[in-house]
């Protein structure tokens, strides 16, 4: 049997309803949007930002919103004085980020930019003190993914943060060739560069009974890129 096709649509009737992993698990985007509206932003997100502490008005920060879906986090990273750079694939991802309350002047006066762009063309600006990724990296194709990790890495100074979702290998998603998933000590070596400040593993059968149950195997990360290292004194010579 094929697989439902994404209802993209906006004149259509809404999808019948169903838990957001099932909408993702397929790539229906809208419809997963339509099951998250409301929702806060993540956690991960959130502390990570409480560990930056206040931002100075007058030179404010850069954040990388990447799989920013229709923008639950850029909004909290805007409320909270930051620019934002923020990423999605989707055209309904953009849209619904577009009609959230103060992102047109967000984008008026500059702190805020939005591209629309799938993982595999992504050009990510320079650096930025913080990339955020809520379970969004996991959608990378495999081949794909040490490419953009590097300009993730890349992309961070010392002292800039990671905060986000990497899937694991126990997964239920696991055998879908189209998506990214990583062992323990795969994601760990990531931040093999990195303070751990938070590395929760989530091994857990979900709660929904029949065909909407799902295995979850996930990691919950927020990293402090360590400075670099200093180079060696030079050797002392002998009189």
């Amino acid at each position: 049997m094929a697989p439902p096709q994404p209802n993209t649509d906006p004149g259509a009737p809404p999808p019948a309803q169903g838990s957001p992993h099932e909408a993702a698990q397929r790539r229906d985007w809208v419809a997963y949007f339509d099951r998250m509206e409301g929702k806060p932003p993540r956690d991960t997100l959130l502390a990570a930002l409480d560990a930056f502490g206040s931002v100075d008005p007058d030179a404010p920060p850069l954040a990388l919103d990447l799989g920013c879906g229709d923008g639950r986090d850029t909004s909290e990273l805007l409320s909270r004085g930051w620019r934002v750079w923020a990423q999605d694939s989707h055209p309904e991802a953009i849209r619904r980020l577009q009609a959230r309350p103060g992102v047109e002047q967000a984008l008026g006066d500059g702190r805020l930019r939005i591209a629309q762009a799938d993982f595999v063309d992504l050009q990510l600006p320079s650096t930025a003190q913080l990339v955020n990724a809520s379970f969004s990296l996991p959608f990378c194709p495999p081949d794909e993914f040490a490419k953009l990790w590097a300009s993730i890495d890349a992309a961070i100074p010392p002292g800039g943060r990671f905060s986000g979702q990497l899937f694991g290998d126990r997964d239920d998603w696991a055998p879908l060739e189209d998506r990214t998933h990583l062992t323990r000590p795969q994601a760990l070596a990531l931040f093999d560069q990195y303070v751990l400040e938070r590395f929760i593993e989530e091994d857990r059968p979900s709660t929904q009974p029949g065909e909407a149950h799902k295995h979850w195997h996930l990691f919950h990360i927020i990293a402090r890129k360590r400075p670099a290292p200093s180079p060696p004194a030079p050797a002392q010579g002998h009189a």
